[in-house]
């Protein structure tokens, strides 16, 4: 007998490994699954993501095309832009510096600087920006990211971003807050920050950090060099838009290295944190010590450290940042002790919950440190409910100011489905008549009515953090052509759009915007089509929801539809109760 169970425990034991991989295996399988179902709710070209796992990379994956004309298939050594991320891994490179003695973390940078120096004014007299403010964005400076360059335009030099000089596509990087008294995000604080390593290096910043971050760590796919040489340029993915035409010339050119030029791979990425989670633990590349990797994940203001931004404390503390350029975004999100994390990053920008919502499922399914306490979603089955009731909230909501969320009704699913870019993002499930509920996350939705017109809802993620927002307007798709009962009223609106599609002289002498949108569109706006193809279909008295609009109370809103070369589009035209334009929204729905 005693042979007999040494024969079958060693049977057992051999079958051990057997059934790891068969586990392996079927937690791979779905992954998959889970992805591809949700890249194609999306419309989502390519993706690609690393999962790390015990401190080394567990998973490497690739879905999809590069783009939608060849075909190609993304593997996990095609290139993307990491967006913000570039600034993650762009922070490594000045504390770098910090501990050579180069730089100083807490003394004015206008000290080091010298082909541009930062204007000095009444906010820089008694505090200075200095490196500590630039990386946690708190230097006070402006402009908050770059939209990037047509690869077959011209491009600004770094000197004339910072001063917003033509040919720069953004206005020039100012200190307007006294530094120190706030966070806000700023991308000109980088470019700022990029300047500073190119005077006290002497070396293009690409070179740098090539030879100071991205070599030593090991990311031999990724590099700072805009534009990419033709020899990496082949290997990367087209971007898209949030409307999936393809970014012209495939992608954008970065000047901006340090905020948003960084071309590389989820894998590349996943060394990163790797460094991160083994400098902290002693160990690493020695791109930066033990104490300052902790410098680097420490909170300075609102949530963001010197580099990244940062949740929980001790064994839970966890360090992560997003990216977006145009047609491309990305997440990383790691563990500082647990040697757990995950990238995420597509040749899209997607307005949508699906990165994060693959973020939750791996830290799921991996089995990360506080994944299994995380909240449950608010409802997991439906009720029935009437599918007129499903009709009438659907709608327009105000988010935020100059942000929009549109709900529409669902009847197969008795659910009001968030919608991102006219595509379905959430679906939130009937509890009752009025209450809905996430099927991803603690969300909470209940409908205002006023008889029987639907003016808001409260949305509530737990109850202190409950919220009302403004319903803005039905979905004009939904409504039929109709006389316009006031066509001095077009005609006035139809002047002050081409103003705002104009800008400049144009716009300031333009008696029918408001004064917020005369500055905020003072550029210009060349996504303003020509209104005098618009057809009136309705209008929603909004007056009293406290919608705002470029520091404009908006009082009614105008819809239209709009023939373009895209196709039919949605026009909300914001007006003020004087009857002046403090905003627009072009829709699909």
């Amino acid at each position: 007998m005693r042979r007999s169970y040494s024969i079958l425990l060693s049977c057992l034991t051999c079958l051990a490994p057997l059934a790891r991989g068969g586990a392996q295996s079927a937690r791979l399988d779905s992954l998959d699954a889970f992805i591809k179902a949700q890249m194609a709710q999306r419309a989502v070209h390519g993706l690609s993501l690393a999962i790390i796992k015990d401190g080394t990379i567990a998973v490497a994956r690739a879905y999809g095309v590069v783009d939608d004309s060849t075909k190609a298939p993304v593997t996990t050594s095609t290139l993307f832009q990491a967006g913000s991320i570039s600034k993650a891994v762009a922070a490594l490179g000045a504390l770098h510096l910090v501990e050579k003695g180069t730089l100083a973390l807490d003394a004015d940078v206008n000290a080091k600087l010298t082909r541009w120096k930062v204007p000095e004014n009444k906010f820089t007299a008694t505090e200075k920006v200095t490196l500590r403010r630039l990386l946690s964005h708190t230097g006070g400076l402006t402009v908050h990211g770059f939209p990037g360059y047509d690869v077959s335009g011209p491009m600004p030099t770094l000197v004339q971003v910072l001063d917003g000089a033509p040919p720069a596509n953004t206005a020039p990087i100012r200190v307007d807050t006294t530094p120190g008294a706030i966070w806000r995000y700023s991308g000109g604080g980088y470019t700022v920050m990029q300047q500073m390593l190119i005077d006290v290096t002497g070396q293009p910043f690409a070179q740098y950090m090539q030879t100071t971050v991205l070599g030593p760590i090991g990311m031999t796919s990724s590099s700072y060099e805009q534009p990419l040489p033709s020899t990496r340029a082949s290997l990367t993915a087209t971007g898209y838009y949030a409307d999936l035409t393809p970014v012209r010339g495939r992608w954008h050119v970065y000047p901006e290295m340090a905020a948003a030029g960084l071309w590389t791979t989820p894998t590349d990425l996943a060394k990163v944190a790797i460094e991160v989670q083994q400098t902290l633990a002693g160990h690493g590349h020695g791109v930066v010590s033990p104490a300052m990797a902790r410098q680097y994940v420490t909170e300075q203001k609102n949530g963001d450290a010197l580099g990244v931004f940062v949740q929980g404390s001790g064994k839970s503390l966890r360090f992560n940042h997003g990216g977006r350029d145009e047609g491309f975004d990305a997440l990383l999100e790691a563990g500082a002790e647990t040697g757990d994390g995950v990238v995420v990053m597509i040749n899209a920008n997607d307005n949508s919950p699906m990165v994060s919502r693959i973020q939750d499922y791996v830290a799921r399914s991996w089995e990360f440190v506080g994944a299994a306490s995380r909240p449950a979603p608010a409802a997991t089955v439906a009720a029935r409910i009437d599918a007129s009731r499903l009709a009438a909230y659907s709608g327009y909501y105000e988010a935020s100011e100059n942000n929009m969320v549109t709900l529409m009704g669902n009847p197969a699913l008795s659910a009001m489905q968030v919608l991102a870019d006219g595509r379905p993002a959430e679906d939130l499930l009937a509890m009752d008549s009025t209450h809905f509920g996430s099927s991803d996350r603690p969300f909470r939705v209940a409908f205002d009515m006023d008889g029987s017109a639907v003016t808001g809802a409260t949305w509530a993620l737990g109850t202190p953090r409950e919220r009302r927002v403004a319903r803005v307007a039905p979905l004009p798709s939904t409504l039929q052509p109709r006389p316009d009962p006031d066509p001095a009223l077009a005609t006035r609106i139809s002047a002050a759009l081409a103003a705002m599609r104009d800008g400049g002289a144009t716009l300031a002498s333009a008696v029918d915007v408001s004064p917020g949108a005369r500055k905020d569109f003072s550029r210009g706006d060349s996504a303003l089509a020509d209104f005098a193809r618009a057809t009136y279909l309705g209008e929603e008295d909004v007056a009293g929801r406290g919608i705002h609009r470029h520091g404009g109370e908006v009082a009614r809103v105008r819809l239209y539809r709009v023939p373009t070369e895209r196709g039919v589009r949605y026009l909300l035209v914001h007006l003020t109760a004087a009857g002046v334009v403090t905003d627009y929204d072009f829709t699909p729905l």
